[in-house]
């Protein structure tokens, strides 16, 4: 989880204006007496890209069921979004500055909602999959455009700072409005309410921006890198792929090895082009400042080790405890809870008096031994006692992580590449959690039919050994996210070398949380 949240995205503009408003015309200055509702309208879109995260998860149980998804399929519902989302993200930014902020941001309300429609009416897993890397892609354009609306909105200083603290508070508030709204739509409507929900939000957006928001003319110099984001995407979506395949058809299997090798032949190239394209999606000399690179990789690892916790988590309250969806969504909240208390009151207070790893190295190992208490999860483990003490560590870990790896990632940054430096950091994030979740439910579904081929010797035995080895599956995968949480930590430890700062402030940038 990051500081602030789902999603759906930040890119800080870098063409903000950077005079006083005293010193422009009249007419120019931000005196709409509107702008305060402007405000609402950017901020409902932003919240709908979040929420959508965590709505989806406590959703796909039912989903799975109604579509007949195989269990190593059912990944995709989170993934397809994921690395739409973090693969098209810096594209997305671009198109903005081409195309107009207004004109991008009312384009992607309107192509994420007929993508939410579309899962919504889905009569099979293919059809809603295809529309949730719809709604990803969707998602890439609309959340850069809506952060460039907000700081070309408000340009006065003290308005700023006021607006960005009401923007990241509404987007923040989106995975606990997801978990909950997830669990009512669910239970006494139907899953594809949770795809629903977002046309009459998106409708609403419309006509706001339509009737409230200002806009300056796009950019005419801006070029696309459409190679680099082909390259970039398609390598992540091969390697993806190779994880979710592995488990029906093994890893030596020659398509798995064959995805794996075009992923890494595709990403190769993308960083190749990076280094010859006009206007790359990633300088990379963004990447080659080490505490930079340290906190990106950081980020990366632990959401691989925090994302696919999700799945199982919301398989596990709802199909071996008994939990109905609003329940499930309930029990999320406590962790929802820690991540901020962690991100807001310890680190922002400590980060001005300390290195940033000294935050960062605590944080990844209480989050694995959050994760370690859960390694011990059977069938009859009580939520009180043995769920909700893991997700309080956890969710504090992760708190303690993020906010310093934001502050650092982004700090020293020259103005021209702030935007791509925080749309990489939350690119990070999308992708760790794409590669978690599809890793995970590998592991987690290879694990769970060894155990059970080794211990059902009779059909009486199956209505309790298939429980034992479901559960046997999630703890082993749990032990790998533990593991891949300790090498965050060990990453943060040997990379991140920066001081602590003299002076710090939060990016402006709003980051974006995986829960």
């Amino acid at each position: 989880m990051s500081i602030t949240r789902k999603g759906e995205s930040s890119v800080l503009h870098r063409y903000a204006p950077r005079h006083h408003p005293r010193h422009q015309p009249r007419h120019a200055r931000p005196s709409d007496a509107h702008r305060w509702w402007a405000l609402v309208v950017i901020a409902t879109a932003q919240l709908m890209v979040v929420l959508d995260a965590t709505i989806v998860n406590i959703a796909l149980p039912s989903a799975q069921r109604a579509l007949h998804m195989s269990d190593a399929n059912r990944q995709w519902v989170i993934t397809a979004y994921t690395l739409a989302f973090g693969g098209l993200l810096l594209l997305g930014g671009r198109i903005s500055d081409l195309v107009g902020r207004k004109r991008t941001f009312v384009i992607g309300l309107v192509g994420f909602a007929a993508a939410s429609a579309f899962g919504g009416a889905a009569t099979s897993s293919g059809m809603l999959f295809g529309a949730r890397a719809l709604q990803g892609a969707f998602a890439a354009v609309l959340a850069p455009a809506a952060l460039s609306l907000l700081t070309t909105t408000f340009t006065d200083p003290r308005e700023r700072g006021k607006a960005f603290g009401i923007y990241g508070a509404l987007a923040g508030s989106g995975s606990a409005i997801g978990f909950i709204l997830g669990g009512l739509l669910t239970e006494y409507l139907d899953w594809r309410w949770c795809l629903y929900v977002n046309v009459p939000i998106a409708a609403v957006a419309v006509l706001g921006a339509f009737a409230l928001l200002r806009d300056r003319p796009a950019h005419t110099g801006v070029r696309l890198d459409v190679p680099g984001a082909v390259l970039g995407c398609g390598g992540l979506v091969a390697v993806v792929y190779g994880f979710s395949e592995a488990q029906p058809r093994g890893w030596t299997d020659p398509l798995v090895l064959g995805l794996f090798a075009a992923g890494a032949a595709m990403l190769a190239a993308f960083v190749w082009w990076q280094t010859r394209a006009p206007v790359p999606l990633l300088p990379l000399h963004v990447l080659r400042e080490r505490n930079r690179a340290g906190c990106l990789l950081t980020m990366l690892l632990a959401v691989i080790g925090m994302f696919g916790l999700f799945l199982f988590m919301t398989y596990y309250l709802q199909e071996i405890l008994g939990y109905s969806p609003l329940r499930t969504g309930l029990a999320f909240l406590p962790l929802t809870a820690a991540i901020v208390v962690g991100s807001t009151q310890i680190s922002a207070r400590l980060l001005q008096h300390v290195a940033p790893r000294a935050l960062m190295v605590p944080g990844m190992l209480l989050a694995a031994g959050g994760l370690l208490l859960l390694t011990r999860l059977t069938v009859t483990s009580r939520y009180p006692t043995e769920v909700l003490p893991a997700l309080l560590l956890l969710g504090l870990g992760m708190g303690l992580t993020f906010m310093p790896v934001f502050a650092t990632a982004t700090a020293g940054v020259a103005p021209k590449d702030s935007g791509v430096t925080s749309a990489t950091v939350n690119t990070a994030q999308q992708v760790g959690g794409s590669i978690g979740t599809a890793l995970l439910n590998t592991v987690a579904i290879s694990s769970s039919t060894a155990y059970i081929t080794a211990h059902l010797r009779s059909p009486a035995d199956r209505g309790r050994v298939v429980p034992e080895g479901v559960v046997h599956g999630y703890t082993v995968a749990i032990w790998w996210a533990a593991a891949v949480m300790l090498l965050a930590g060990l990453v943060a430890g040997l990379m991140v070398t920066a001081r602590a700062p003299k002076h710090t402030t939060a990016p402006e940038a709003v980051p974006e949380s995986p829960v």
